[in-house]
């Protein structure tokens, strides 16, 4: 199993053992995997990864969504259905998010929530037998940098791979290049990244920056951001 961990799968593959490796340690399965009897096996192609003490996930390049429970997404509400806004996350079908799900939320205090909006949420329920449901809460009833997004800002849309290389890697071009620019940023699980800038021409930038360093190395996009940032200093 450990010799398999940075080296590509395909489905039907087996991971024996892992649980016995691990000992008493309980191993999480994430995208790409599932637990077939004592075994652990591989449902999609890609390159296998491994988070410390046990976590195990298939990175593939991946455009449709699909939802699961404690991810941060980025959604647009796209109608309201009573005291439930329906978000579209990018999944087969839409998620609801209640108007109490919000902090500080009552009956008189509402969130100044319409169509359109966009909102950063985590997935509280997310199973194929009933439709995902949104918070923008954590579990002490605070934001934690959840909820509205302003509309001043710019939504990428990119592949789900790219996020997951942007989350788990400590040195991305958003860490390059937020030494040198201000700016505000929101990733989603989903494949949505919110971005804020000062100006157009940074935003335009700094977007096109992020998709293209999706198959870059980690010195490849460390010059490619130097250059960014020279380029945006020598306009001003």
């Amino acid at each position: 199993m450990e010799d398999s961990i940075g080296k590509v799968v395909i489905p039907g593959d087996i991971l024996q053992n892992l649980d016995e490796k691990k000992g008493k340690i309980k191993v999480t399965v994430g995208p790409g995997l599932i637990r077939d009897g004592s075994h652990i096996a591989v449902t999609k192609s890609g390159i296998l990864r491994h988070r410390e003490p046990s976590v195990f996930w298939v990175d593939c390049h991946q455009k449709r969504y699909v939802p699961a429970r404690g991810d941060n997404v980025i959604g647009i509400v796209t109608a309201k259905q009573g005291d439930v806004f329906k978000v579209d996350i990018g999944s087969s079908e839409p998620a609801s998010l209640s108007f109490m799900a919000f902090e500080a939320a009552t009956k008189r205090n509402r969130p100044n929530l319409n169509v359109g909006d966009c909102v950063n949420a985590k997935l509280l329920v997310a199973n194929k037998d009933c439709e995902p449901e949104l918070v923008c809460i954590d579990s002490y009833g605070r934001s934690s940098g959840l909820g509205i997004l302003p509309n001043e800002g710019f939504l990428l849309q990119c592949s789900i791979g790219l996020v997951r290389q942007l989350l788990r890697n400590k040195f991305n071009v958003l860490t390059f290049l937020g030494k040198a620019i201000q700016y505000e940023v929101a990733i989603g699980m989903n494949g949505r990244i919110w971005l804020h800038c000062h100006t157009v021409r940074e935003t335009i930038a700094i977007s096109n920056a992020i998709c293209r360093s999706e198959l870059m190395s980690d010195e490849e996009v460390q010059i490619m951001s130097k250059k960014v940032v020279d380029s945006l200093q020598g306009f001003e």
